[in-house]
């Protein structure tokens, strides 16, 4: 056995039945997010948005889903690349952003002459 099994997915019917309300507005927003009949943005990018996504959340089986419906909708392996590569980009940008206030703690901890918050 797994961490993730492609299989897991059956336990959705816990979920559905534990919280059936919540759980068919969910569907009924993800469906409609994904494949609403007036969005703007077509399925292969929505798709490639929701790997890119799914990359920097580390969701498995998003990763799986997204990238089977990106290949379904038309995207090719190139598209998916650069996807991944700018998924990459933009979680290293974070972690390099978040070091602004690392260095910033850092400064005040210097000036106020404290270790402790």
């Amino acid at each position: 056995m797994s961490y993730h099994e492609h299989t897991d997915h059956q336990y959705a019917k816990h979920i559905r039945a534990g919280a059936p309300e919540a759980f068919k507005a969910f569907m009924a927003f993800d469906n409609q997010v994904l494949r609403g009949r007036d969005n703007a943005i077509p399925p292969k990018y929505t798709e490639l948005m929701a790997v890119a996504v799914a990359l920097t959340t580390q969701c498995a089986y998003c990763i799986e889903a997204h990238t089977k419906a990106a290949h379904s909708a038309g995207a090719t392996q190139q598209e998916l690349a650069e996807t991944v590569m700018i998924a990459a980009a933009l979680r290293a940008g974070g972690g390099y952003a978040h070091g602004f206030m690392a260095m910033k703690f850092f400064d005040q901890a210097d000036k106020s002459g404290t270790d402790t918050p």
